[in-house]
């Protein structure tokens, strides 16, 4: 008897659009910190902060922590996946290419995400509505972005290549989270991350940028903030929980929104124009969205079977 499928609930739609809300935002945020700290130390920030918090809100709720060593090598490893990996490489090569291109770029992770998922378990197979979907959804970020970004695609370009390599880990990321992680509760999972890696990054920041300064201006601790509270300790929390309900290929959906809503930010917090192609991306999503939930056709041949 073959597995049933992950499917997304409404409420696994609404926290995907709500850390889709929390990471397109968390661009411009890191992007300013860049200005002022170098990558690895900006990477430091966010997962050091993150865990303080976290443990805090551990510690309060009186969480049971896991004395298993074998689940807290999995969090040396998920951090190492999911933290230490992409974040060092897309902080690095969000200096040396375009902003439209990263973006693009990083809503491969939905594509490399669905096929990973797809190898690793057999209740995420790669079914053709899944795979139409997906294709939709990143044709219509790129199409919102903006098509002439590729003109600057050059898979020599190290920059690129980094950011790609970050996209991967992330995928990998979710497979491993679902099959190491899944057992335990989010906020426990996140912080069991976030410690694993900061162990990592914090050393490797201070060794090759220097000792890691608090001495910052006003709007590098803004960003910091943002991106380490909100866009990492409450991201992370909401990571877990859709994890849960829907799958690591679902999961990873969420990065198909992350373009739109920098693109829609930047209209409304810093006055940019939205093009037309930005609305006919948006609509492309839109329809690949409507292909992957699957409801709205299976509610369409119901009643066709009615009449």
């Amino acid at each position: 008897m073959a597995p049933v499928q992950k499917t997304i609930s409404p409420r696994a739609w609404a926290e995907l659009l709500m850390l889709s809300l929390i990471w397109g935002a968390s661009f411009l945020s890191i992007r300013i910190a860049l200005d002022e700290i170098g990558p690895l130390t900006a990477v430091a920030h966010r997962t050091g902060w993150a865990m303080v918090i976290l443990w805090t809100y551990v510690l309060v709720r009186r969480l049971s922590a896991p004395t298993d060593l074998r689940v807290w090598g999995a969090f040396l490893v998920m951090g190492l996946l999911n933290n230490v990996i992409p974040f060092s490489l897309m902080a690095w090569g969000q200096l040396h290419i375009e902003t439209g291109l990263t973006s693009i770029l990083n809503a491969a992770t939905a594509i490399f995400g669905v096929i990973a998922a797809a190898i690793f378990f057999a209740d995420e197979r790669l079914t053709a509505r899944k795979a139409v979907g997906v294709t939709l959804g990143f044709i219509g970020v790129s199409t919102a972005i903006g098509l002439a970004a590729f003109k600057d695609f050059d898979i020599r370009s190290l920059g690129q290549l980094a950011v790609i390599g970050g996209t991967i880990s992330y995928a990998l990321a979710g497979v491993w989270a679902r099959k190491k992680l899944g057992h335990l509760k989010p906020q426990v999972a996140a912080v069991g991350m976030l410690t694993g890696a900061s162990l990592m990054t914090i050393p490797a920041a201070w060794f090759v940028e220097g000792p890691i300064s608090l001495s910052l201006q006003p709007q590098t601790w803004a960003a910091i903030s943002y991106y380490a509270i909100v866009a990492t300790a409450i991201a992370y929390m909401l990571y877990y929980r859709v994890l849960a309900m829907a799958g690591s290929g679902n999961l990873m959906l969420c990065t198909l929104l992350v373009a739109p809503v920098a693109i829609v930010l930047g209209a409304v917090v810093l006055g940019e124009a939205l093009p037309l192609r930005a609305y006919i991306g948006f609509g492309i999503l839109a329809l690949g969205l409507l292909v992957l939930d699957g409801r709205l056709f299976k509610t369409v041949q119901h009643r066709k079977r009615r009449t």
